[in-house]
């Protein structure tokens, strides 16, 4: 599968994560944790476009840089955004913990990407 296929389902699932935090979860979540699923539904969005810039340089050439990227891209979603999800609705504070490692694959996963873009330049 592309990196553009994953972009645009990433991209559905954070309009859906988007509007059940809105809508569905408005009254049900404390301030603090509906604070925390927009937190996490506001980086899926923005890493789900990244998505579309991983799969654009990759087909210019990029090579093994630009998937690497992706795939980080990818894990950052998960580990991140789901991680965030996953506290808001559970309250298990451990899952904080979680968080940083999908913040991690992202910087890793924008480096690399800025490497593979450097190298078809």
């Amino acid at each position: 599968m592309s990196f553009a296929v994953w972009g645009a389902f990433a991209m559905a699932l954070a309009v859906a994560a988007g509007a059940f935090g809105a809508h569905g979860l408005q009254k049900i979540l404390t301030e603090k944790a509906l604070a925390t699923w927009h937190t996490g539904a506001e980086y899926h969005v923005y890493h789900a476009l990244g998505l579309f810039a991983v799969a654009w340089i990759h087909s210019a050439g990029g090579g093994a840089l630009a998937t690497w990227a992706g795939w980080l891209m990818v894990a950052g979603l998960v580990l991140f955004s789901g991680s965030l999800y996953a506290l808001s609705l559970s309250g298990m504070k451990w899952l904080g913990a979680i968080t940083p490692l999908g913040g991690t694959a992202w910087i890793a996963a924008w480096i690399c990407l800025a490497l593979a873009a450097r190298k078809i330049a």
